[in-house]
């Protein structure tokens, strides 16, 4: 498990510390959209496209770090 995490860390280029705020901040946007997601679905006059901007964001994000 450590020496898979290390090589993880070493794959994309950053430090524990570096990684765990990214993977943070990806995981709470992608809470974020869910939520925005389920309230579109009950009031379909609200969040009419953030969740898939959200989801647009994310796939941006992810793809340049690459």
């Amino acid at each position: 498990m450590i020496k898979k995490s290390k090589n993880h860390l070493n794959s994309v280029n950053e430090n524990y510390f570096e990684h765990m705020g990214i993977a943070f901040n990806v995981g709470v946007k992608m809470l974020l959209g869910g939520f925005m997601a389920l309230i579109h679905g009950i009031i379909p006059g609200v969040f009419q496209t953030d969740a898939s901007n959200k989801i647009k964001e994310l796939y941006e994000f992810i793809n340049k770090k690459r």
